[in-house]
């Protein structure tokens, strides 16, 4: 690895961690870095003081850090395989799945009567968002078995994409009012509705997510000049495609079951770490939009906090001038 390359990832590394912890100080209540310090270590801190910075800034901090690694890899996985740099990890309808799951849930179902059945209450949000994020895994691997060209994968899930979407505005159009406005306050995303043991069900799960794109990170090299020249260079492309599909949706499924559909950052990202990094080597490009990620969210976070809106306002102003940016320079798309 060039010394250029290390000097990049030391500093990055370090932004986020001063990032991390800026955004622990800041929020309706500012605090000095002595009492969150004291806090995080243990130290004498007022209870109130402890109950901030450990139960609530930390936590949505480190949900931060973890979701914008996993949609910023989950974008890049999703950008290589298609060899398209337009895509994202929705690309396949998985938070149109999501959605669909969390549109049953708050609209469809209530619209039935069975808003007082047991099972209903104990499902949840992310419960719901999650089985139609795993729904659109099985359709997407299953299909990918039969069909050997990787663009009619991409038409299927963009058309199952804008099905679900019309599914999902037959609801809005039939649902009552608070019911409707839950559904849209879902759709803004969010980083701080996450309770410690969601956390500790999301964490493990993503962290499979970015095993699995380790593991691909050999086939994504290949991938770059095409499935053909993988194939003739002895890659399983079926096998290979299904690892990337299934570490997408772990990554990206898990973000929109706890935090909402938060666009544009695993769109973004990708190709900000190309041009910092000057590289199309996965070995730098996914640890390295892993650790931009999570610094970009952090960033996000902190102007979220400050100016009292929701993420994705912030990820979609940041993030659409970097698309406009890839579209004029790739005149070809």
């Amino acid at each position: 690895m060039k010394s250029k390359t290390i000097f990049l990832f030391i500093c990055l590394s370090l932004l986020t961690v001063v990032l991390f912890f800026i955004d622990l100080i800041v929020g309706s209540v500012s605090l000095p870095f002595s009492d969150v310090w004291a806090a995080l270590s243990g130290g004498e801190v007022s209870a109130s003081t402890a109950k901030i910075v450990r139960e609530i800034r930390l936590l949505k901090a480190l949900v931060a850090i973890f979701t914008g690694a996993a949609l910023s890899v989950s974008g890049l996985q999703m950008q290589t395989l298609f060899r398209n740099p337009l895509a994202g990890p929705y690309v396949l309808g998985i938070s149109s799945g999501a959605s669909l799951g969390v549109a049953l849930f708050i609209l469809g179902i209530p619209l039935l009567g069975l808003s007082n059945q047991q099972w209903f209450t104990s499902l949840g949000i992310a419960g719901a968002a999650w089985l139609g994020s795993a729904f659109i895994l099985i359709f997407i691997t299953s299909v990918s078995n039969r069909i050997k060209d990787i663009m009619v994968i991409l038409i299927l899930g963009m058309m199952f994409s804008s099905g679900v979407s019309a599914l999902v505005q037959i609801l809005q159009y039939l649902s009552h009012e608070d019911a409707l406005k839950s559904y849209v306050i879902w759709t803004m995303g969010s980083l701080g509705d996450i309770t410690a043991s969601q956390f500790y069900l999301m964490l493990p799960i993503i962290l499979c997510g970015l095993t699995f794109a380790v593991a691909a990170t050999k086939s994504l090299n290949l991938l770059l000049l095409g499935e053909e020249y993988a194939r003739t260079m002895g890659m399983n492309v079926r096998r290979s495609r299904q690892l990337i599909l299934i570490s997408t949706t772990l990554l990206a499924g898990t973000v929109t079951a706890f935090c909402g559909p938060i666009g544009f950052v695993g769109l973004a990202v990708p190709h900000v770490a190309r041009m910092l990094f000057r590289t199309a080597d996965h070995r730098i490009l996914l640890p390295g939009s892993a650790l931009l990620g999570a610094l970009i969210l952090l960033i996000c976070d902190l102007i979220s906090k400050s100016l009292t809106l929701p993420i994705n306002t912030i990820t979609a102003l940041l993030g659409i001038p970097i698309v406009v940016w890839v579209v004029i320079r790739n005149k070809s798309i």
